[in-house]
């Protein structure tokens, strides 16, 4: 059987890795050891897996959830100020696609355009890292391999939610936030075959003052 996209391990590349996160915090490095979000950058404190339990502390004078105007085979990212609503909305980004119609790099383009334009915190790598090299996508087009999602809730890591109580101010350098997002993907291939399973992630999102939300990483572990 083809081997199912989402079955790809993410992975963060080191050096990227260097660059989202950020240092300065006890509790943000032991959701480090939990989620690799956190790993040092030249001394200096940074938030690059950062989350809070509040809402951020700014507004977007777009309303929530319009979409973008990007059109494209992969759906664009909404115009979202909250960062569990947007990571919820990657999230079923991240677990649907459609080998039928798009091509691997059509695929690839289209989740380009939830990614963050800060290249000092954006890790495409570790989005990127989910979608199978051409080869396989193209066996997997010849299967009509094609699934959706559905998203049951998403949250603040506690982990998280308890470093940026201890320090409140760190989250105003990079504004990255932490979110673990659930719920399920089905697929669907040739003749009829179909399948269903829980799926969880942990994305870090950035949601500037007045700034819609976008993609940074996606951890390679599920923070709780």
């Amino acid at each position: 059987m083809i081997k199912r996209l989402t079955d790809y391990s993410l992975r963060w590349s080191p050096n990227r890795r260097v660059v989202v996160i950020g240092v300065g915090l006890v509790c943000l490095l032991a959701l480090a050891a939990a989620t690799a979000f956190l790993t040092s950058r030249d001394g200096h404190p940074d938030t690059g897996a950062g989350a809070a339990a509040p809402s951020p502390a700014h507004s977007s004078a777009t309303p929530t959830g319009q979409p973008s105007s990007w059109s494209g085979p992969v759906a664009g990212p909404p115009r979202i100020s909250d960062p569990v609503e947007f990571a919820k909305a990657a999230a079923k980004m991240l677990w649907s696609y459609d080998t039928r119609t798009t091509s691997q790099a059509q695929h690839l383009t289209g989740m380009r355009a939830w990614m963050t334009k800060e290249d000092e915190y954006g890790d495409w790598a570790s989005v990127a890292a989910q979608i199978p090299d051409p080869v396989l996508w193209s066996r997997m087009a010849d299967q009509e391999q094609h699934a959706t999602a559905t998203i049951a809730e998403g949250h603040y890591p506690a982990a998280f939610k308890q470093a940026l109580a201890e320090d409140p101010a760190a989250i105003t350098k990079a504004y990255i936030y932490a979110v673990t997002v659930t719920g399920k993907q089905t697929i669907t291939w040739a003749k009829g075959g179909s399948g269903a399973e829980d799926r969880s992630v942990t994305l870090a999102v950035q949601c500037r003052p007045s700034t819609d939300c976008s993609l940074v990483a996606i951890a390679p572990r599920v923070a709780p």
